[in-house]
């Protein structure tokens, strides 16, 4: 049914939706859109059936599931808990910028980091969570350091191949396994630059939020009353997992917070948008594609959902996404 459902609401568009159990690692939904009937292939397609799918500019017949994008702000949280898990950045620590732009110094020449979004208090964690702070993730991850961020990805098997039941592509930090450019790094922080992440692997990568800082491992088939398995154990600290998590709440409950409209009476749900620029330098002007990553709170039967559309700059992309989870959440 939760497959059925996400299907229906994405099925225009192009885009993708993975649910899972975030305490078992029980994949319930790998949604691809648009799609095909797969049933037809049994039998044999017609040429001019073939030449349709395999020459739509639309390509129903990539599994958007097992490919690996830009995460834009929905790598943020990622960040955080690095930072806070390897001691580089605490909770309470306040950054000093002001406006919408900021760069290091001039030894960056024309190179500036943008964000979107103006707000009073404080540049901390939490409220740069909450109002999605471009500027104080790339400070933050200059903090963190190239060795401490590129180890801690690592940890979380970036450049590795997923143990699935599918083929995923692999996620990356960058094009050559390195971070070597101040500005990549501060990139990387808030998910541009050159990170490129797996849906699944996004999925059990904020399962650790659900389970203390542990990344739980994601399957596919139906298992009886299954014991789940950790795919890496402490992947974040305890204390960095809860504080990410408590933050990622306030995205949703929060009035300023970018995720406001996933709000949901009786539901306590955790979530970060994001919307990903796919163009290779800043002066360029290019498609972007809109994500929506969540999970519930406090219930028996948790959901997370990892959501992705494209066209993002002409369909809203995370607030068009967070009406479709929050409907089949509600069914």
């Amino acid at each position: 049914n939760l497959q059925e459902n996400l299907y229906e609401e994405l099925k225009n568009d192009e885009g993708l939706f993975v649910a899972m159990n975030p305490k078992t690692g029980e994949i319930l939904a790998l949604v691809s859109t648009p799609s095909y009937d797969v049933n037809k292939m049994v039998l044999g397609v017609s040429t001019d059936e073939w030449n349709e799918m395999s020459n739509n500019d639309k390509t129903p017949m990539l599994a958007r599931y097992s490919q690996k994008y830009c995460p834009g702000s929905t790598f943020k949280p990622i960040t955080g808990a690095i930072g806070l898990s390897t001691n580089s950045l605490s909770a309470d620590e306040t950054f000093s910028y002001s406006g919408l732009s900021w760069q290091k110094d001039a030894s960056w020449g024309t190179y500036n980091i943008t964000t979107l979004t103006a707000y009073n208090g404080a540049k901390n964690l939490k409220n740069a969570l909450i109002h999605s702070d471009n500027i104080y993730f790339a400070q933050a991850a200059l903090k963190i350091g190239n060795k401490n961020m590129t180890s801690g990805l690592d940890k979380l098997k970036f450049n590795e191949d997923i143990d699935f039941d599918l083929n995923l592509a692999k996620s990356q930090y960058s094009n050559n396994d390195k971070i070597e450019k101040e500005t990549l790094l501060a990139d990387t922080g808030y998910g541009q630059g050159q990170i490129l992440v797996n849906p699944v692997h996004m999925a059990s990568i904020y399962s650790a939020f659900y389970n203390d800082g542990n990344m739980i491992k994601p399957y596919l088939e139906y298992k009886e009353q299954s014991e789940p398995t950790i795919l890496v154990e402490n992947a974040f600290t305890k204390d960095a997992a809860n504080e990410i998590k408590d933050d990622l709440i306030q995205v949703v409950e929060n009035p300023e917070g970018t995720a406001k409209d996933m709000k949901i009476n009786g539901i306590t749900v955790a979530g970060k948008t994001g919307t990903a620029e796919l163009k290779s330098s800043k002066d360029e002007k290019a498609d972007t594609i809109g994500w929506f990553d969540c999970f519930t709170v406090n219930n028996d039967n948790p959901y997370l959902f990892i959501g992705m559309v494209e066209k993002a700059n002409t369909n809203g992309g995370s607030h068009y996404l967070i009406p479709m989870i929050k409907r089949t959440m509600i069914k």
